[in-house]
This record gives structure tokens, sequence and C-alpha cells, in this order.
């Protein structure tokens, strides 16, 4: 096995100034196009979000929901904000039992729908951290939503989800969508210049919000989009790798970073990657941190408790180097985007937005063209679960950017991907292969990777049933394999340069030089920088 070779021709990217990485070059290019109008970065994460909820509404958008954390330099720790929506006053548990279901609706349903609550964090990270104002910040974004933007190859392949979806005329006027195909997106872009004008009111209280309504028929009121869906919370840290990784705290599934994070450090990681045991100690670590997660990940959950040393030291002591593990423990079907962003000053941002599932809920409203997520599919269905499905209530999140500071307080790097329940798990890899291997962004991202699923799995209950729980390795790897399946491992490998592994971005810092790259994994990735 290869250890340092990248799955395509790809490289570490440097910058004396700023950087911004995404999965769409022209979405990195309005980034840094922001932080050269003299905007922080911030300014230039919202503006790369904003490119990226027209040009990949296949994974994020408007429609759904957003989480950042913001290094400010002389600060004690990182702001985090918590942009997750909530379900509507009208939430009923009762009626999934009177439609007989037995599980939150996966499409179509507005039960599993919650208050997209990106727009509000757009506003919240603006009026906090922001320089330049909207709509130079949008300008890039409405232009290409006005004159048309090429598709990517991953976009034009996600619209074979959509034959039949009413109000996605956008993506097939021109035919059946190829790579490249020219994509006008007018709804949109008057939805974004409504935000410009109007604020947060222009979009919750305007065609938007009234378009929503209607579809929830009763699920949600006016009163409920007057109420703010982003809120800045206290973020969560550990040290680990001779670093403090900070992440979000719940119902953000963040402490997972953290927590494996932490227990693997407790092991003696090699710190040769092409050692079986490096991949089976992480393998381990994120299995001990992750198996009871449907029992303690919801809204009102302790984040303190979920990280100390009494919980997790048990979990750490289990963990053999010859062997699996016998603690019971718990296709990356999710669509969402990771982007980080760093400016002059060495404000940091790490921020995440999703739409849940591939194009969401499959709904897409009828005049702003905007498709809506469902991130209430993680709620649940009993009424026992402290994540019941209920009113006013914020569902468990899969979303878990990660920050890292070096132990004086300085910025280290920023870390995060897409990818479901399995996004702990890739963070956890490319923690240790940056500060437990030594590789730099373009290698540790390059590297193939591991996650964990079941044949059940939809991305989102990977924990569900831990007997069904297996190995997945991205590439052939014939001679690992047969080790780590002589450790106990039910192994299956999946073709290499594979999106099912996520779609991530690292952006290492000190005071002199920014390095960093984009995803390989996503042939229009883009790290722009200057």
């Amino acid at each position: 096995m290869t250890n340092h070779r990248p799955l395509v021709p790809f490289a570490t990217r440097y910058a004396r100034n700023g950087m911004v990485c995404s999965i769409d070059h022209l979405a990195s290019s309005a980034g840094v196009s922001t932080l050269r109008k003299g905007g922080t970065a911030a300014d230039a994460a919202i503006a790369t979000s904003a490119v990226l909820a027209v040009t990949s509404q296949h994974m994020c958008g408007v429609g759904g929901d957003l989480w950042a954390l913001v290094h400010v330099p002389g600060e004690p720790r990182p702001f985090a904000l918590n942009a997750s929506g909530h379900s509507g006053s009208g939430a009923d548990l009762d009626s999934l039992r009177r439609d007989g279901l037995k599980e939150m609706p996966f499409h179509k349903d507005s039960r599993s729908i919650t208050i997209p609550g990106c727009v509000d964090g757009w506003f919240a990270l603006h009026q906090r951290f922001g320089r330049l104002p909207l709509d130079q910040i949008f300008a890039d974004a409405i232009d290409l939503a006005n004159q048309g933007f090429p598709l990517s190859a991953e976009c034009a392949q996600a619209t074979k989800l959509l034959e039949g979806i009413d109000n996605t005329e956008d993506y097939f006027d021109n035919g059946p969508p190829r790579p490249g195909t020219l994509i006008r997106r007018g709804g949109l872009a008057k939805t974004l210049e409504g935000i410009t004008e109007g604020g947060r009111e222009a979009f919750y209280e305007g065609t938007f919000g009234e378009e929503f309504i209607a579809f929830g028929g009763g699920e949600y009121t006016r009163e409920d989009l007057q109420n703010t869906q982003a809120d800045w919370v206290e973020p969560l840290a550990i040290e680990a790798f001779g670093q403090r990784i900070w992440s979000l705290p719940p119902n953000s599934q963040g402490y997972l970073c953290l927590s494996s994070a932490w227990i693997a450090n407790q092991l003696e990681l090699p710190t040769d990657t092409s050692d079986p045991l490096f991949w089976h100690l992480l393998a381990e670590a994120s299995l001990q941190a992750g198996f009871d997660r449907p029992e303690v990940l919801h809204q009102h959950a302790d984040g303190d408790w979920l990280l100390s040393p009494e919980r997790l030291q048990p979990r750490a002591s289990a963990i053999s180097p010859l062997e699996t593990s016998r603690l019971p423990t718990g296709v990356n079907d999710g669509d969402t985007i990771y982007l980080n962003a760093v400016d002059a000053d060495r404000m940091g941002v790490s921020l995440i937005q999703s739409n849940a599932s591939g194009w969401g809920a499959l709904v897409f409203l009828p005049k702003t063209r905007i498709s809506l997520h469902n991130r209430g599919i993680g709620f649940s269905s009993s009424p026992d679960s402290p994540a019941a499905y209920g009113a006013n209530k914020r569902p468990p999140h899969t979303l878990a950017p990660t920050l890292v500071e070096n132990l004086d307080g300085t910025l280290r790097a920023l870390v995060g991907t897409m990818g479901g329940d399995s996004q702990p798990q890739v963070v956890l890899q490319l923690l240790a292969r940056l500060f437990v291997a030594g590789e730099d962004p373009g290698q540790a991202l390059g590297a193939p990777r591991w996650r964990f699923a079941s044949s059940s799995s939809n991305g989102f209950n990977t924990w569900a049933k831990p007997g069904e729980v297996i190995l997945e390795i991205e590439g052939e790897h014939s001679s690992l394999i047969a080790d780590l399946k002589r450790l106990g491992h039910v192994v299956n490998s999946l073709p290499a340069n594979n999106s099912a592994f996520g779609h991530a971005h690292i952006i290492c810092a000190d005071v002199n030089m920014l390095s960093g790259a984009a995803e390989p994994r996503v042939t229009v990735s883009g790290t722009s920088a200057y």
C-alpha cells in the first residue's frame, strides 16, 4: 500500500495573506475576491457559502442549516454558531402514528423539514464579524444565479434524482443536464437580492416564508419564522495530539470528533500511516466514541459530560492493539458542504451547511425554486427518546466542523468534511495524519480513508444496529484488509477516489504562512489564496 501518493494529481498550496477552500472553485474564488476587497474571513466564508447555495443545491442551500466556528486572534476561545433550525410549532408526534409511520419520513414530508437556519447564520456571522456590505459579499452569487454557471459533473449526475420532481425546471430548461451545461436560477437570484436589501425579514417573512408556510399545511406559523434560528453557543474542546481541538456542542455530533480524538490520544498510534495498527486503533477509537450516540445526542445533552475523562477512559481502556473490542458499538447519502477561510489577520472560519440528504426533502418551492432540507430525519419517532419529534425542537445534527488551536491559543488548523454519520470518522483520520504522522494538508486529504457503515445504513443511522457495522476501506489494499480482518474487523472495500468518504478541506496556519488543500474527490473543488 502506498502511503503518500494522492488519489489525483494534488498538492498543498501556500499563501501569505488569505486562503479559502471549498468543493467549488467558483465559490472559493468568490471568497478570496472578498478578502482582496478588504473583507474578513467571515465575509469570505459567507460569500463562498452563498455561491455554493447557487451552484451546489444538490448538497446545500438557503433551504438548509449552517454551523460555524470562528477563531479571533487574542480571544480565549473560538466563537461557535448554531444556525440549525427548529421544528414548527405545529409538529405533532402523534401524527406519525396516525399515518402508520415507525420512523421519520425521509422525503416530501413537512414533518422532516425544520425551519432553515442558513440565512440566519449568514446574518449572525456578518453582524458580529463582517466588514463589507452584504451587496458586495453576495455579488458573485447573484451574478452566477442570474447569468448562469457551468453545471459540475457531480451536480449533473445528481439531477437524475429530480425526475418527476416539481419546480426543478432550472436544471432542465436546456434538456438533460450535462457537465458544463449553463444553469440560470432567477428565483434564487431574486431571493439573494432581497436579502441584501431587506435583511432576514425579506427572506423569512417574504416570498420564501409565504411559500414555506403554505407547504407546511399547519406545521409552521408566521411567528415561528419571525424567531431567529441562529444562536451563539459555547464550543467544546479537548487536548489531543499536542493541540487544543474545538467543535460544536449538542445538538451537533461534534463531541464525537473530540471524544474519538481524546481516546486515540490515549493509545500508542504509529506514525507510519501504512501500518495496519494506525488504521485499527483509529477505527476502534471511533467505535468506542460513537456506539451510544442514539441514546445520548439530543438538543439538551451535556457536552461536558460527553467529553469527561471518567466517561471516556473506560472506552480507551477497552481498546487492544491485538483485536477488535467487545464493547457493543454502534452508504453515505448525506449531502453537505464544508468550507474554511483565513484572512491576513489570522481570523479563521470553519463552516458547514447542509441539505441533510441529497437534494434534501426533494421539495422545491414554486416561485423561489429553493429546495428544502430534511434535517428532521434526525428526530426520533419514539416518545421516550430525548430527541423525540415535537414542536419547536432542534433535531440531532451530523454537522461537525472543527477548529484547532496551538496550546498558546493561536490558530493552527481548520478541518472539516461532509459525510453524515462518518464526519467525525473522517475528521479523526485527518487530525491524526496532520498531527501524529506529520503529513501536510495535501497528503492528508489525498490519502485513502475508511468509514463505518452497515447493510441498512442511509448515512444517518450508522449506530442504530451495532451488530451490522462494517469497516469500509477506500481502494484495493489486499494486505491491509487481510491484517484488519485478522484483528477482527468486518471489512469491505469501495472504489478509490470515492466521494462517499467525504468532501474535506484543510487550512493550516502559522504567523507567516498558510498551507491548505481542498478535497481531491470533487472534480471542481478549489483552494484559492493570495
